[in-house]
């Protein structure tokens, strides 16, 4: 009989130590040349080293060349067709820098289809506190500065600034235009509707100077007034009225031709309110800092509209050294500037 209890267990224990004393399992070698059990897998490092190598492509790696082809086919085409936001940008900025011609005036008056510049002409600072911008200011257009980054073009409504430019180019240029009717060539009176239009330098869009009343969601940047803007749809809100700069000689003045190069002031038809530039109110825009343009009527004392609502239509120079009116030299009779020096209004 098989032995059973202690006996089974001592031979287990013999077995176990006859394997102890050199009986050992076959092995195989791999492919590195190492010995290993029959069975046991290789590891991980090892698949790694002998299955992937830098030749290897894994994913859709087809699909990834086509799509980097395309991509580079597409960049290129762009770029020879001049759509890249890249080029759109130079572009735009170049046609509104663009120097543009003005009109000269014969007989010291504006007629309609006149190529002018509205500027605020220099005056000192009254009640205003802190900086203030001096010098003649030119009322400019200025697209937003993200729209033109992301979109590449002007966007309608565009925004305005008056930026101390002397030159006539494509931002600050304006036309005069009638209203309702065509009157290309007859002089522009006093009190009488018309329009301002831009070109900005291209020569298929046509933006009105436009304004209308304030709400809770359309004002003016800085002083929260009635907003200044540019768009593209002709309506009743592009209308303006010159006015004559003294109210005593208003209504002697109303229908008289409005003179080239002479003060005034613009009225929205529609609102009633007079274009305006803050000096002391700072905008950053496309261009660099500007000051804000709105829609606001300010009077002294007196009932007189105070320098800040006063603007010129400034026609070219005659002479071809003088690229407009305000670089040629004015008489002593005209010049204020020594007058404000000796009331203390501007500076020693």
């Amino acid at each position: 009989m098989e032995p059973v209890g202690p006996a089974r267990g001592l031979n287990l224990g013999t077995r176990r130590a006859g394997e102890s004393q050199g009986y050992h399992c076959p092995t195989v070698e791999d492919q590195g040349g190492r010995a290993r059990r029959p069975g046991r897998r290789p590891s991980g490092r090892t698949m790694a080293q002998n299955l992937y190598g830098p030749r290897v492509r894994m994913g859709n790696w087809n699909e990834d060349v086509y799509l980097e082809e395309e991509l580079m086919r597409d960049f290129l085409e762009k770029r020879e067709q001049g759509k890249l936001l890249l080029q759109r940008n130079q572009e735009l900025r170049e046609s509104l820098l663009r120097q543009m011609p003005l009109s000269v005036s014969q007989d010291g008056f504006v007629r309609y289809g006149d190529r002018v510049m509205l500027v605020s002409p220099d005056h000192p600072a009254r009640e205003e506190a802190g900086v203030f911008q001096r010098g003649d200011l030119s009322l400019c257009m200025t697209p937003d500065e993200l729209t033109v980054q992301l979109i590449g073009r002007i966007t309608v409504p565009c925004g305005l600034t008056a930026a101390p430019a002397r030159l006539p180019v494509g931002r600050n240029t304006f036309v005069l235009l009638s209203s309702g009717r065509d009157a290309t060539g007859q002089p522009l009176r006093y009190g009488e509707d018309f329009c301002l239009g831009i070109t900005g330098g291209f020569e298929d869009k046509m933006l009105y100077l436009s304004s209308n009343h304030k709400t809770l969601l359309r004002s003016s940047k800085k002083s929260w007034l009635q907003e200044v803007y540019l768009t593209d749809e002709a309506s009743h809100l592009n209308l303006w009225q010159a006015t004559f700069l003294e109210p005593q000689l208003r209504l002697e003045y109303e229908g008289s031709p409005v003179h080239a190069n002479k003060k005034l002031v613009l009225y929205h038809r529609y609102t009633n309110r007079a274009l305006v530039a803050h000096r002391n109110l700072f905008l950053r825009t496309y261009f660099g800092k500007e000051v804000e343009v709105a829609a606001h009527t300010y009077l002294d004392s007196q009932r007189v509209e105070k320098p800040k609502n006063v603007w010129l239509l400034v026609t070219a120079s005659p002479r071809d050294d003088e690229a407009t009116m305000l670089d040629v030299a004015k008489p002593r009779a005209e010049d204020t500037r020594a007058v404000e020096q000796a009331m203390g209004l501007g500076p020693q």
